[in-house]
């Protein structure tokens, strides 16, 4: 038995009730991943242990000053600031809810201030690496698998999970459009471009149907075996394909979403339909690419002007 486990186990039954009855909104009501409800458990159990070894029995005794308390203990002990903002954040979610469900008199979370993660911006390919990566060559079937694998998440900026997850009837060959089921079971329509589409033709005419066997149903994408193509599989290639462009960072598939953010915000689109095409929550978390953009004005015209 785990450590997390052993440590629920010696909750005060109010909190263990209350965990398990948060736990189960998020999966039932919000549809979040078995990762992110692991990361709730092992948060909020965290804080519910420190509230037990101050004497509180239930969520009402759970106030503002054990929520810093439960902080300023985490950071004495080496806690870093992505931690510390995470935990916070996982704390303000629980006091809300718990508040909405008369758990608690009030919401202390809403005063609670944690510090905020620091998010380093992301590596990214300049548009020639860009080009030299997606621009496969060779006939082989898993040259022309690993050209609609690069074509797509670079035109698409999608995430690796969501590529290895689109079946046939998602691609709209005549609009250019596939259809994407992402997080939280939310669909969204993004467009890709005549470069993809080619690369998408070879696929079903020549590469596919080679490697189509039982084990294919409706999946785009296929491994060597005939089965969908795992997203381990899909990292695998893209660091694989990247190590024969000169001067790219070693980036996976996630780098290639953030190229194609970058690069759309550089081209002229607007944050909003980035937010769209991305699928991001929040316009928040579309930001970063702002950052990234300017870093890199900001590194050519320290390279070319005279006077930078």
């Amino acid at each position: 038995m785990g450590s997390g486990q052993s440590t629920e186990m010696e909750l005060p039954p109010a909190l263990h009730t209350a965990l398990d009855g948060f736990v189960q909104h998020l999966a039932l009501e919000r549809n979040r991943s078995a990762h992110t409800l692991r990361a709730y458990r092992g948060d909020l159990g965290s804080l519910f242990s420190h509230a037990a070894r101050l004497g509180v029995e239930d969520p009402s005794g759970i106030d503002l000053s054990v929520l810093r308390s439960w902080l300023a203990k985490l950071r004495t002990t080496g806690g870093s600031r992505a931690t510390l903002a995470r935990r916070g954040s996982a704390a303000r979610t629980f006091t809300a809810w718990a508040s909405r469900r008369g758990l608690m008199p009030s919401d202390p979370g809403q005063l609670l201030a944690s510090p905020k993660g620091h998010r380093p911006l992301p590596d990214v390919l300049n548009v020639h690496e860009a080009q030299q990566l997606v621009e496969v060559r060779g006939d082989e079937v898993s040259d022309l698998r690993d050209a609609v694998v690069l074509e797509l998440l670079y035109a698409t900026g999608i995430r690796v999970s969501e590529l290895c997850g689109l079946d046939l009837d998602d691609v709209d060959q005549h609009r250019r459009v596939i259809r994407v089921l992402g997080k939280g079971n939310k669909q969204r329509s993004v467009p890709y471009g005549v470069p993809a589409q080619h690369a998408l033709d070879r696929w079903l005419t020549s590469g596919r149907p080679q490697w189509a066997g039982v084990a294919s149903g409706t999946a785009l994408l296929l491994g060597a075996r005939g089965g969908r193509l795992d997203p381990r599989a899909a990292r695998t290639l893209v660091h694989a394909r990247l190590s024969a462009v000169p001067g790219a960072p070693d980036m996976g598939p996630h780098g290639l979403r953030h190229t194609a953010a970058t690069h759309l915000l550089e081209g002229g689109a607007d944050l909003r339909s980035v937010q769209e095409l991305l699928g991001h929550a929040t316009l928040a978390t579309t930001q970063i690419y702002t950052h990234v953009s300017i870093e890199r004005l900001r590194t050519s015209y320290e390279r070319a002007h005279p006077r930078a």
